[in-house]
């Protein structure tokens, strides 16, 4: 397995089990943070540990292995659409990251401020 592709792997890893660091993959994945290192050494993750985390998040090897979207319409990965978005983003030049970013930034403010709009309102009414 080579470098970068240890890394995608890892990164949907974090996708499944909402590990934001490597310290949390660890924990989430119940092995030391020793064996994560060597993972990286080695380029290599063990198959079977792909296998139930895959079970356990009702997810395909196909996008936990190799990045490919979910084949079968019942597949419940939650973090498919979330590994597609960072592959894209992956391949765009940082100012064009940046440009996403002040836009859901923009997004979130906006939705804030219809959040607490509404509830003015309700307070208004009651």
């Amino acid at each position: 397995m080579s470098t970068h592709v240890l890394a995608a792997v890892l990164t949907r890893l974090k996708l499944l089990t909402g590990a934001q660091s490597d310290a949390d993959l660890s924990r989430a994945l119940s092995i030391s943070p020793q064996t994560l290192s060597s993972w990286k050494v080695r380029n290599n993750i063990p198959y079977s540990l792909c296998i139930d985390v895959a079970r356990q998040h009702a997810c395909s090897l196909d996008w936990l292995l190799l990045g490919e979207a979910q084949q079968h319409p019942a597949c419940q990965c939650e973090a498919g659409w979330e590994g597609d978005m960072l592959e894209r983003l992956r391949t765009l030049s940082p100012g064009d990251r940046q440009a996403i970013l002040l836009f859901i930034k923009d997004k979130q403010r906006i939705q804030q401020l219809e959040q607490q709009l509404s509830e003015l309102g309700g307070a208004a009414i009651g």
